[in-house]
């Protein structure tokens, strides 16, 4: 089930929004703290994100920067501003379509669809072309990196892959032999002496975040990566 998060200051939209969305099977999240969407949107974790411009302190497009910070997940902008700029702002500030009210609810069904197909369906990169996000724990594929907040960690190939699984797979018991199936080298041999050594590495980097006791050993089946992180946040 796909996650849509709602950033919305107009109670009677928000719940016209989310009846519609319900009908297709869609889960949704309605901001009501203005001042902790951050941190909201941290622990939802979302596919999508639907914002507004005009929301109380500060506007969606500081708010579109702030989520782009953490993640690249589509966002769209829904907005009675239909002025070119207004569009132009908030593509250059990260959003991927901008919808302007009053809206056919079609219409917006269809935008999140397209956008859901395009980063996770039909037409998405490649896994490895994507970084993941869970929680604000960021794994960057390509350049190998590991990010909580402002601190950020490199790991070498093998941890990385490592992480890649566990995250793809968050508190789910990921196996010893989908592990080393995972890093496993045609030009290197692997063993289990060789995985506990890079599960140790990898408890460290994740140390290195502040990150303690994350990376559960689950005796007889394999590991598992429990988002403690996520529950101070």
């Amino acid at each position: 089930m796909f996650k849509i998060f709602i950033v919305e200051d107009d109670p009677g939209l928000v719940k016209l929004l989310e009846a519609y969305l319900h009908k297709f099977d869609y889960d949704t999240f309605a901001v009501t703290d203005f001042d902790s969407i951050k941190i909201q949107f941290q622990q939802f974790a979302p596919h999508l994100v639907l914002l507004d411009v005009n929301l109380p302190k500060y506007d969606g497009y500081y708010w579109c920067r702030q989520i782009r910070n953490l993640s690249t997940c589509p966002i769209l902008f829904l907005s009675a501003r239909d002025g070119k700029m207004d569009q132009v702002m908030a593509l250059e500030n990260g959003a991927d379509d901008y919808i302007t009210k009053p809206f056919d609810y079609d219409i917006v069904l269809a935008k999140i669809n397209s956008q859901l197909r395009r980063a996770y369906g039909t037409y998405a990169a490649a896994p490895a072309d994507r970084p993941v996000d869970v929680y604000g724990l960021h794994l960057d594929r390509e350049r190998f990196c590991l990010r909580l907040d402002e601190t950020k960690i490199e790991l070498s190939h093998t941890e990385m892959k490592i992480m890649d699984e566990l995250m793809m797979k968050v508190e789910q018991v990921v196996s010893r032999d989908r592990l080393l199936e995972k890093i496993w080298d045609d030009q290197v041999f692997v063993d289990d002496n060789t995985l506990n050594v890079y599960i140790t590495r990898v408890r460290k980097k994740l140390s290195t975040l502040g990150i303690e006791d994350a990376l559960q050993t689950v005796r007889g089946q394999g590991y598992r990566l429990v988002p403690s992180w996520g529950e101070r946040r």
